[in-house]
């Protein structure tokens, strides 16, 4: 593995444990060239996926994009952090078990929608803020508004 600082391709692990619910490990590493200390995770890939964008393009499924856009949602909330890194795995499970390599971006974010909505109300609306992109105040409080469970008028 590559020394993030230096370069060097000669480092060292120096402790590995099982992270993410067993679905991963963590490795410390150790550089001998400049002595800096890294960590790396190892997963099982079970096939490569293809993200289909709306227009069209299509580019390689990033792991770190969607962790990335999760977190952002989910910031500040009282959530475990080893929650999310669970909820992200589950994620990328269910899109590597659907069958098809190639995976359309409106289903990665329906399936992200979906699962931030049993977990988190306010990560589901702020999610849902930017993947359906949000212009004006009346925007939310339209969605809020479907949300709130609906009262029998009499």
């Amino acid at each position: 593995m590559r020394c993030p600082f230096c370069g060097n391709v000669d480092t060292q692990v120096k402790d590995s444990r099982p992270a993410e619910d067993n679905v991963a490990i963590r490795r410390r590493r150790f550089c001998p060239a400049c002595g800096g200390r890294f960590t790396t995770y190892e997963r099982v890939q079970l096939r490569d996926l293809v993200v289909v964008k709306s227009n069209g393009r299509r580019e390689d499924f990033d792991r770190a994009k969607l962790e990335r856009s999760i977190r952002i949602a989910m910031q500040k909330r009282p959530i475990e952090p080893e929650r999310i890194d669970q909820m992200i795995s589950g994620i990328v499970r269910r899109l590597e078990s659907m069958g098809d390599t190639d995976i359309p971006s409106k289903v990665i974010g329906e399936i992200v929608m979906e699962t931030l909505a049993r977990i988190d109300t306010v990560s589901y609306v702020r999610f849902a803020s930017v993947y359906k992109n949000f212009q004006a105040a009346d925007d939310f409080d339209k969605f809020v508004s479907e949300l709130r469970p609906q009262t029998a008028e009499e």
